[in-house]
């Protein structure tokens, strides 16, 4: 544990900043999963809502820098891949 006051506060500071960045890249995954679970269920017009919110998410978390910017452009090419698969 540190002493000095300014450390005391940057270790506090960076668990909240973890902890912020935790509860995004798992709001960002659950998006993720709710899209498949409504491809999985052959649902068109879910799977479209859906794929909305999760390209939204993954763009801001690449912005924020929790993911990289390829990682972000992967996700979704693959979750467009998926919604043209399936309203084709």
């Amino acid at each position: 544990m540190p002493n000095i006051k300014s450390a005391i506060k940057r270790v506090k500071k960076s668990d909240a900043n973890r902890q912020h960045n935790i509860m995004f890249k798992s709001a960002m995954r659950t998006s993720i999963k709710n899209f498949n679970a409504s491809i999985d269920a052959k649902d068109v017009e879910a799977a479209k809502e859906t794929y909305l919110v999760a390209t939204k998410k993954i763009d801001k978390a690449a912005t924020k820098g929790l993911i990289h910017k390829n990682k972000a452009s992967r996700e979704k090419s693959r979750l467009t891949k998926k919604l043209n698969e399936l309203t084709a």
